[in-house]
């Protein structure tokens, strides 16, 4: 099985992934009824997305937080769901590739889902808390 090579490869891998998302039980309503997502249409945009994320190619110019903050507000999306969509995404990956860009496009995903779950609740998109300057500190 060959790695994720180039665009024409993420597109297969992309098609592959929501033909599955759509009729998974658990996460499929969410885009067929919910976003109502039209796949040709979203297909070239999920490209441009995970061609900057492996490639660093830059052709992804939206914003993704509020895309999921609005379909969000019409059915929350729970940690159950953005477990089943990496679930699907992990396994659509493993059955179609292997490699450093594959193990990458899992590990990424993984990434983004816990970002998009601690974003939409609120929290900051990192699991690592900043450092702050306490007004109350010593300076020495």
């Amino acid at each position: 099985m060959a790695d994720i090579r180039d665009r024409d490869d993420i597109l297969v891998l992309v098609r592959t992934f929501y033909e599955t998302a759509f009729r998974d039980p658990l996460i499929g309503r969410i885009f067929t009824d919910v976003a109502r997502m039209d796949l040709d249409h979203h297909l070239p945009i999920m490209g441009d997305f995970w061609e900057s994320v492996l490639f660093q190619a830059g052709g992804y110019h939206r914003n993704a937080l509020a895309l999921h903050s609005a379909v969000n507000a019409k059915h929350p999306l729970t940690a159950e769901h953005f477990d089943r969509w990496l679930l699907l995404w992990n396994t659509t990956v493993d059955d179609l590739h292997e490699g450093p860009v594959a193990d990458a496009a899992k590990q990424q995903a993984e990434r983004i889902g816990l970002s998009m779950q601690r974003r939409l609740q609120g929290l900051s998109g990192s699991l690592l808390e900043t450092i702050r300057i306490r007004p109350d500190a010593d300076p020495a």
